[in-house]
């Protein structure tokens, strides 16, 4: 056998395990059908996350971990909100809840079943996940590397 065989099937055999994702979907399989739209102004109207499409009944999972701020009914929809490490915020909606407020989730954890009847989803039942640092609304898709690119200038002085 060749002298270089045994040393890669040594580095194979201890190579590290794969970390897992910081973040994951919350519903699966992933279905967007209506992404972030963010308003030009934070008082008008926009789409301040994204919808998953799912079947009711069907588990709503952190989409990381963290603690969880909010579960409660909130204008007749269950609402479940979850503060991350990062000092991000991700909410779910319609939700069942099966966690309280207080509780420690890890990412994929069961935060509730999905409820029907979200507002403009195309079908029976959609998940709004939404994204928050502080007041400002992000892409939730983002956490999983898939939020929209943006080119911003690296200085002012490239605006004019």
């Amino acid at each position: 056998m060749p002298p270089v065989l045994p040393l890669l099937s040594a580095l194979f055999l201890i190579a590290p395990p794969v970390p897992a994702p910081a973040y994951r979907w919350p519903v699966l399989p992933p279905q967007v059908v209506r992404r972030f739209a963010p308003p030009p102004e934070p008082w008008l109207a926009g789409h301040r996350g994204v919808d998953l499409v799912a079947t009711p009944g069907a588990p709503v999972r952190a989409a990381g971990a963290g603690l969880v701020v909010y579960a409660r009914v909130l204008a007749g929809r269950g609402v479940v909100s979850v503060a991350h490490p990062s000092g991000l915020r991700t909410t779910y909606e319609p939700v069942t809840a099966e966690v309280a407020e207080g509780d420690r989730v890890a990412a994929g954890a069961p935060l509730g079943t999905l409820a029907a009847g979200h507002p403009g989803c195309p079908r029976s039942a959609c998940l709004h996940w939404g994204l928050r640092r502080g007041e400002t609304y992000l892409d939730p898709l983002a956490l999983l590397g898939l939020g929209r690119v943006r080119l911003l200038p690296l200085t002012a002085s490239e605006t004019r």
